[in-house]
């Protein structure tokens, strides 16, 4: 079990795993979570912490706390995707982001699509220093990597649980995606939800791809890798049909894909011509010889060489 919680990976995973986590932190603030900043004309009474809230205890929100871990947080995901400092920047985003968010859900609203992007901050830092490219692999890395994977098939698991807890077979066979579609239903999810009984169907399989969502562990590499494909597809069709997006647990998912092959860097440089395929190659036959090797050729060239013997490397005579 150790060595599969361990399984190392490519240093340069990790390199490119901690980009994208930081940079989708950075955009969460921005584009996703902005309305976090709103809660401070909130009345203070209103604010309920959650658990780890109460227990800590942390302050009522006001407006320069928020504005304090806003700019905080934003300058140092930016600073941290560039992976210095990866356990100082590392632990002082968790924790600002932690307390983002949980100013954020504690005003009556609870969103379980964070739990991946959460465990994965929190495990990033013990990755420790990682570089793009970099063939080297990490147990360190890897462990990283598993348990954020495994918070994402948590976070799918439990959400059939809790359906089925909550709900009971009333969830499989009542009318809880055409409530959705409704609220915030597209055109799609319009011409969908006038096919007979497809609304039943899609809750069946939806609960069943929860429970099954563990298999992916089982599966051999390029399977799995077809698997997360299905995952992803399954939150293209949640967003074109009733507009809700997931986009934290689809950062974290990334800790299932082989992200050390994704070079846009490179990719630009090589569309630039500057970066082509035998450059190295051509640098060297191209590169003037080193005055040493000159001052010989010269003198060679002016001495006959005879019966002597040759110059190293050539075969005496013409």
């Amino acid at each position: 079990m150790s060595r599969w919680l361990t399984e190392a990976v490519p240093r340069g995973r990790i390199a490119a795993f901690r980009t994208v986590i930081y940079l989708f932190v950075a955009a969460d603030l921005v584009f996703f979570t902005p309305w976090v900043r709103t809660r401070v004309s909130v009345p203070g009474e209103l604010y309920q912490p959650l658990l780890v809230g109460r227990l800590l205890p942390l302050p009522t929100p006001t407006p320069a706390l928020v504005a304090v871990i806003f700019w905080a947080l934003l300058l140092l995901t930016l600073l941290a995707a560039t992976g210095r400092a990866p356990r100082l920047l590392g632990w002082a985003v968790c924790a600002l982001y932690l307390e983002w968010m949980i100013i954020a859900m504690s005003y009556g609203k609870v969103d379980h699509d964070r739990i991946g992007l959460l465990v994965a901050l929190a495990a990033l830092p013990s990755a420790g220093r990682a570089r793009h490219g970099d063939t080297t692999r990490t147990e360190a890395g890897g462990w990283a990597l598993r348990v954020t994977q495994l918070a994402v098939i948590c976070t799918y698991f439990l959400a059939a649980f809790a359906k089925l807890r909550f709900g009971g077979l009333d969830w499989l066979t009542g009318s809880v995606l055409a409530r959705a579609i409704i609220r915030r239903g597209t055109d799609l999810a319009d011409l969908i939800a006038q096919v007979p009984h497809l609304l039943i169907v899609a809750q069946f399989g939806i609960v069943a791809f929860e429970l099954l969502s563990p298999v992916v562990f089982l599966l051999p590499a390029r399977w799995r890798l077809a698997m997360v494909g299905f995952f992803y597809s399954f939150h293209v069709v949640t967003i074109a049909t009733i507009t809700i997006s997931f986009a934290p647990h689809l950062a974290a998912m990334t800790s299932f894909l082989p992200l050390e092959r994704v070079r846009p860097v490179v990719w630009a440089r090589r569309l630039a011509g500057r970066d082509t395929p035998g450059s190295a190659s051509a640098d060297v036959n191209t590169a003037s010889p080193p005055p040493d090797q000159e001052r010989i050729s010269a003198s060679a060239d002016r001495t006959p060489l005879g019966d002597q013997a040759p110059v190293v490397g050539r075969p005496a005579g013409p």
